[in-house]
């Protein structure tokens, strides 16, 4: 009851707008339902987060105010702190990690806020935003765990009761640190209990999913980032007090399905969502198909739409594979004449969108790698099974990460390299950190393998071999721990293996 108080007297409309409630008309008619998309892409800072952070700051004193605020975001947080500080007439510092892209936190700086660029990580920017927080007297604005941030995003609930009369099955929340589905449900449960609220979570990415199974918070040891604004390791304490009470369920969902909800929503309003902000569509769209539900309303939160221009890329290559329009593979041909008519042929009516075959004079057989086209589960499976059959092996790797962003890039790259190691690091996105990264390992050992792939503010995504005697492998272990960048081996991946290791497994 107090957090329906406080959503209806929230001051969110001094800065935000009512988003409006659109029906999304062809995702509808596709999964025969009536999918109402919540347009909070559409607020002055393109996020939802203004209405929190607002909330909170128009409640300070006056004195509070003169003494400033301060908060540590790398993103939609930062410019809803700008904004309203900016309305309210008060000093705000955001303080964002060093990695931070140069349009972010120039954005930021244009609504007025201070930017302090400090620290390679969150954790080591929010630390120095409290540290300095004490020393000045200024307000910490957290970014979701306090109950004025929650009750404003809480007012997208009650408008959407508002704007929707009749009938609603479920809303589809996008979860993050819990702030936003802790407001929708903790007002949607007092007025209309019979509504289910749903959080999406990323697969990589799903601190409350665990949280609520284990019925205590739960820290993920590594957070997915792509979709970078719910990349959060830990949830919030009373957003999680909230969930376990309010919550129906979680949904998640992989990357492959977030990129093809933004092409989705593309193609529904020409509206081009961040991934974070894609992440309730193609929750729904998961629910919808996995219960098979028909004819009922729902409805699924744009949550955000500062998307970075050159992730552009990596979505719209991932996002016919995850609407199941693509699909790719690796097949062995016999290096003979007529082989790729006779795999053409194998292909039938599946429709080639890419193709990929270097000529190896000492091998008996080379690997193609090639994309199909609109596909059912059942077409592909008999595809590969002709392949099979006529002695052509044949793997898909349609739902493999590592193939898909590294190892397709490396057709004709096979070679046996001794004491080989293969890695993926994530790098940070700053000058200096692939030097970084050779003075721990270069020249004490040989660089077999580099593949870079940036991935915007997340940093890049890079496949690395490097040549280490098993007895020298500690120190080259510690050297990794010391590096400070995320890592993981990929040595044991069938993929690496066929792709560039050994083509007989």
């Amino acid at each position: 009851m107090e957090y329906l108080t406080s959503v209806l007297s929230s001051k969110v409309y001094d800065v935000a707008i009512e988003s409006p409630l659109q029906l999304a008309t062809k995702l509808s008619e596709r999964l025969g339902v009536n999918l109402w998309i919540k347009r909070e892409d559409l607020q002055p800072v393109f996020s939802f987060k203004l209405r929190g952070a607002y909330n909170m700051m128009a409640k300070l004193s006056r004195e509070q105010l003169e003494r400033g605020v301060i908060c540590s975001s790398a993103g939609n947080h930062a410019q809803g702190v700008a904004l309203s500080a900016q309305r309210l007439g008060c000093d705000a510092v955001i303080v964002m990690p060093v990695t931070t892209p140069e349009i972010k936190w120039r954005s930021v700086e244009r609504l007025g806020a201070t930017v302090v660029l400090k620290g390679d990580s969150y954790d080591e920017a929010q630390s120095y935003a409290k540290q300095r927080c004490e020393q000045e007297g200024r307000t910490f604005i957290p970014p979701f765990d306090h109950p004025d941030v929650i009750s404003g995003q809480g007012t997208i609930g009650m408008e959407i009761v508002r704007q929707l009369q009749g009938p609603l099955h479920a809303i589809f929340v996008p979860v993050g640190g819990g702030g936003l589905i802790a407001g929708i449900a903790a007002y949607v449960k007092r007025v209309r209990p019979e509504v289910k609220i749903i959080g999406v979570e990323p697969s990589d990415a799903n601190a409350m999913a665990l949280s609520l199974c284990h019925g205590q918070r739960v820290m993920l040891e590594q957070v997915g980032g792509f979709a970078d604004g719910v990349a959060v390791k830990v949830v919030g304490e009373e957003t999680f007090r909230l969930c376990r009470e309010l919550v129906d369920g979680i949904v998640l969902v992989s990357r492959d399905a977030i990129c093809a909800s933004i092409k989705d929503m593309f193609e529904e309003k020409r509206s081009i969502l961040e991934p974070a902000g894609a992440l309730a569509l193609a929750g729904a769209e998961a629910y919808c198909k996995y219960y098979g539900l028909k004819g009922e309303n729902v409805v699924a939160i744009t949550s955000g739409a500062n998307m970075n221009f050159d992730r552009l890329r990596l979505v719209t290559e991932l996002a016919d594979v995850g609407r199941k329009r693509e699909a790719v593979l690796a097949t062995f041909l016999p290096e003979e004449q007529g082989s790729f008519k006779k795999f053409a042929e194998l292909v039938g009516r599946m429709n080639i969108t890419e193709f990929k075959y270097r000529y190896d004079c000492n091998a008996k057989d080379a690997l193609v790698l090639y994309s199909v086209g609109i596909y059912t589960d059942d077409e592909l499976k008999a595809m590969v099974e002709r392949m099979e059959s006529s002695k052509l092996r044949t793997v898909d790797l349609t739902d493999n990460d590592l193939a898909k962003d590294h190892l397709r890039y490396f057709i004709g790259g096979r070679s046996e390299v001794t004491d080989e190691l293969v890695y993926r690091f994530i790098f940070p996105e700053r000058p200096g950190a692939l030097m970084k990264f050779l003075d721990a390992f270069s020249p004490r050992w040989n660089i077999s393998l580099f593949h870079y792939r940036a991935q915007g503010e997340t940093g890049a995504n890079v496949l690395v071999g490097i040549q280490v005697p098993p007895e020298e492998f500690d120190e080259f272990k510690s050297r990794a721990d010391n590096l400070g960048y995320e890592y993981m081996s990929e040595l044991n991946n069938e993929i690496y293996r066929l792709l560039l290791r050994d083509p007989k497994i």
